[in-house]
């Protein structure tokens, strides 16, 4: 059951990437509902309070997270932050106590607005997007599917957000690394993107997710399309031999070298002894041999 409330004239594009997702900007509050069951049957919901911007509705709302909303696995739901203050001008930031360039997202506003997020929906693990927050990771994605039914995502902007409401509010910070963007909207749109594509039915299935770069701690393989040549680059042989197991192989071995090459200190950190049985060391063993063969030298490791 999927239940979709558009509170204002603007369409924000839906962060619900398990079941409920909240967004709320300076001007714009906007609150993201939708139901999704993960496969224990359990509800999960993701509100998100964030400034917004206009173009996120065009990104949210086409494609893959477009079609999972009209197909009722992700759905909107908006509000006007405005509507939460106290003041005739319908202030929602103001200049920093202490001086400095900027205003801050009072505390007040932002309250009035996650209160009635909690009181109407439920209460959530609130997370503020922010660069002093612990890094972004896949591994964090799926350890916040995992754990969390309801996640509410706070995103900043200009110089951020009063303390006190982080405070009384928040529960973690996050951050998707170490530079400063002017909101946290970005933010919160790549987290809710990587939280959305792991809700069942979004992609067609597990393996459109799972197999992909950083879910086994390491990087994705070369991928190749039609035609078979182009600008004299041939596709390698293997993947035009339909033989499955060479193929799922030379996937390997290419997984691995990737990462040895482009993200040494991923590879440090690959747990080797998840590689069991015999057909698998020996095809570590040859990706090994291939690398030093081709990089002049073995890989560096902990």
């Amino acid at each position: 059951m999927v239940s979709v409330h558009a509170l204002s004239s603007w369409r924000v594009p839906s962060l619900s990437c398990v079941l409920e997702c909240w967004l709320v900007r300076a001007n714009f509050a906007c609150s993201v509902f939708a139901s999704v069951t993960n496969a224990a049957g359990t509800l999960l919901m993701l509100p998100v309070i964030a400034f917004w911007l206009p173009a996120a509705d065009a990104m949210l709302n086409v494609s893959i997270l477009g079609r999972a909303q009209e197909r009722g696995y992700i759905a909107i739901r908006t509000h006007q932050i405005r509507a939460y203050t106290t003041n005739k001008q319908m202030q929602v930031d103001d200049y920093p106590y202490g001086g400095g360039r900027g205003a801050v997202m009072q505390a007040d506003p932002l309250f009035r607005c996650w209160e009635h997020v909690v009181n109407t929906y439920g209460p959530g693990r609130t997370i503020f997007m922010s660069p002093c927050g612990r890094t972004f990771t896949q591994s964090v994605a799926r350890e916040l599917k995992a754990q969390y039914d309801h996640l509410i995502l706070v995103c900043g902007h200009y110089e951020g957000v009063d303390q006190r409401f982080l405070d009384e509010c928040v529960d973690e910070e996050i951050s998707t690394g170490d530079f400063v963007l002017t909101g946290g909207e970005i933010p919160a749109m790549a987290l809710a993107d990587c939280l959305c594509r792991m809700v069942p039915g979004v992609l067609p299935e597990e393996s459109c997710y799972t197999d992909e770069s950083h879910w086994n701690g390491l990087l994705e393989y070369p991928q190749y399309s039609r035609p078979e040549e182009w600008h004299g680059r041939r596709v390698p042989e293997v993947l035009l031999s339909g033989h499955h197991g060479n193929v799922a192989d030379w996937r390997t071995k290419e997984s691995y070298k990737r990462t040895m090459a482009r993200r040494p200190d991923m590879w440090a950190r690959f747990d080797l002894t998840q590689v069991h049985s015999r057909h698998d060391k020996k095809v570590l063993a040859q990706a090994l041999e291939e690398y030093a063969r081709e990089q002049g030298g073995a890989p560096e490791t902990e």
